[in-house]
């Protein structure tokens, strides 16, 4: 069943065309995520498919399959700043919704007690108890625990999460997500990762996380030179088919640029398009010049700028500590950076991050302790809080104020024009003002200028928001060569798996561990520390209890009930497992999928009714 329909969809701006007479379809359990380079036509794309915007062309049409249900994200929400967050989440137009709001807000004044008995009553007739569990665990996995705040009050990323809470709440079929992982931990986006790989979920998502690709997504497709190619697959199957296709495409243009060169020498000895053969040999050569004058999309973003010299003293914390009001962000912090160090850092919002950097770049000062910075220590800091680019500027006018000429290794120069097309701003770029940009350039933009003031010490606080996945993969390639030390803050595990070299973990309450390894690496440690931490437990719960001198009394747990909770923990394990088979066979295109849908449905029964009995085994037990 095809959820949503395109046929000869274009859109341009002035002179500028995005796409020209594109066709594009969405059916029924495809999770489908677009890529693009910034500034090519991906936000429109996504208003298109969204139906904010109207396609162009005579023929075009857009069909959207009116009998699903249809949620969006966007990357900026829109509430009414006055609404309370319980207003916000529940804001659907559903019955159990509705039931499931009054029974909240009942909640928060138990002293309405009649309030509440008819909030009850009205959760029974509906049988909203069991959605009324899923939106909770949502709302707890999304951290959003004050229900009474209101909107206004919240930062960016904390209404970013009251409208993903709000859309899955919802419970819609369709989903069309703007980066759905930003202003998100690390945490929450495993945990969504998991929730959107639902077979009755389909989704159509523009993401720049590429884990989050590699582990929800079965087609990519990407918008290059006005043309969406479509790759079906995961992540590292769009790589590899892609890399293939650039490489044909290449051969081809080698081909048609030496067929154009034959074809211009003929056409400057002005032949007279009188006969039928020379008018169409004419209308060749126009044609050979239209794509020898498409550039293939695969420029590179090469960086290679002097590094100022880094002596031997760096950074030291000296046994710093750092607390807001109840707050506690260091307790008694000790480190020494040494040279070309590569620390990523990781914890849950809120625990102190953004601090932690102010703190070591002098820009506050601990309550105790000492933080020493050396004397040839140059910081280059990347922040999207200090993005203060001038809207009356031009891009080039931006990078000029910062420097005419760019020290390159062995004595080389840059210009600025060479920088700013280094940084993939086409010429045509050079001249357009600030507030022309997409939020993607400029941060770009923005990142070029702090690399410009040839820094030794490279600060990233979240720098791969808003950029697209092309100028990441070439911003890794220059990180991975750059010689100084690099401190980077930030959610997307593949740019911290491919960057650091060991971690500083926030646990909370000032505590700060230094674990020796990549995020992979450490998110492996925790989930065999806890494994064996449950293994402990249960343990524990086994082992016989020192007998004391009473009575005796009957074993809580009989041996056939014994018996029984040993089964049903095997039983559960391997439903378990089944379960994630039957996930990974919705890859399938040749897959049943009512057949899945179906064995996983009883899977999915079988487990709850076999953890249910094993809880109330294990407590008896």
């Amino acid at each position: 069943m095809q959820y949503l329909t395109l046929e000869n969809v274009s859109k341009s701006y002035g002179e500028k065309v995005l796409f020209r007479d594109m066709n594009f379809t969405v059916s029924k359990g495809e999770k489908i995520a677009l890529v693009a380079k910034n500034g090519t036509g991906k936000s429109t794309l996504l208003r298109v498919i969204s139906g904010e915007e109207a396609p162009e062309g005579e023929t075009a049409k857009y069909a959207l399959y009116k009998n699903i249900k249809i949620s969006i994200l966007k990357q900026e929400p829109e509430f009414e700043p006055n609404m309370t967050v319980l207003d916000a989440v529940f804001e659907a137009d559903s019955p159990m919704v509705r039931a499931i709001k009054e029974y909240e807000l009942a909640m928060i004044y138990p002293e309405r007690s009649e309030a509440l008995n008819e909030a009850m009553n009205k959760m029974d007739d509906l049988k909203a108890w069991d959605f009324e569990s899923k939106m909770k665990e949502i709302l707890f996995k999304l951290n959003i625990t004050d229900l009474e705040k209101k909107i206004d009050q919240l930062s960016g990323g904390q209404q970013k999460r009251v409208a993903l809470a709000k859309l899955l709440i919802e419970d819609p079929e369709f989903l069309i997500l703007d980066e759905p992982t930003n202003h998100l931990d690390v945490d929450m986006i495993e945990w969504l990762e998991e929730y959107l790989k639902q077979p009755n979920l389909t989704i159509f998502m523009v993401t720049h996380d590429r884990y989050f690709l590699e582990r929800v997504c079965n087609n990519i497709v990407e918008l290059r030179g006005g043309i969406l190619y479509r790759y079906t697959g995961n992540y590292s199957e769009y790589l590899e088919k892609r890399s293939n296709q650039l490489e044909v495409e290449s051969t081809t243009m080698d081909k048609t640029k030496k067929l154009y060169t034959k074809e211009l020498a003929w056409m400057r000895r002005g032949p007279k398009a009188r006969t039928t053969k020379a008018k169409s040999r004419i209308h060749e050569f126009e044609k050979i010049e239209d794509k020898v004058s498409q550039r293939l999309d695969n420029d590179e973003l090469k960086i290679d700028f002097k590094t100022a010299r880094l002596g031997s003293k760096i950074v030291e914390a000296n046994y710093i500590s750092k607390s807001f009001d109840d707050l506690k962000v260091l307790d008694n912090f000790h480190y020494k950076f040494k040279k070309g160090e590569r620390v990523g850092i990781v914890g849950p919002n809120g625990v102190g991050k953004s601090t932690f950097i102010k703190l070591l770049t002098g820009q506050i000062r601990p309550d105790s302790g000492k933080v020493v910075i050396g004397e040839t220590v140059q910081f280059g800091y990347y922040t999207q809080d200090g993005i203060q680019l001038k809207d009356d500027k031009t891009v080039i006018e931006v990078v000029r104020d910062v420097a005419e000429f760019i020290p390159l290794e062995k004595g080389k120069k840059l210009t600025a024009i060479q920088l700013l097309d280094r940084f993939m701003f086409a010429r045509d770029q050079h001249m357009v003002y600030v507030s022309q940009l997409s939020g993607g350039e400029r941060r770009r933009l923005f990142l070029l200028t702090i690399l410009m003031q040839n820094p030794n010490f490279l600060i990233l606080d979240e720098p791969t928001n808003d950029l697209d996945i092309m100028t990441l993969q070439v911003l890794e390639e220059f990180l991975d060569s750059f010689p100084g030390c690099l401190l980077i803050v930030t959610h997307d595990r593949y740019f911290m798996d491919k960057l650091v070299d060991h971690l500083f973990v926030f646990h909370g309450s000032g505590q700060v561990k230094d674990f020796n390894g990549d995020y992979s690496a450490y998110r492996k440690w925790i989930v065999e520390f806890n494994r064996e931490k449950r293994r402990q437990e249960r343990a524990e719960t086994e082992k016989p209890k020192p007998q004391v001198e009473k009575p005796k009394e009957k074993k809580k747990l009989t041996y056939n009930e014994q018996r029984e909770l040993e089964q049903l923990e095997k039983d559960i394990e391997k439903l378990e497992t089944r379960r994630a088979e039957v996930l990974a066979l919705f890859n399938n295109p040749d897959a049943n999928m009512n057949d899945l849908s179906k064995e996983l449905a009883q899977i999915q029964e079988s487990l709850d009714t076999k953890e249910m009995r094993w809880m109330e085994l294990a407590e008896m037990a």
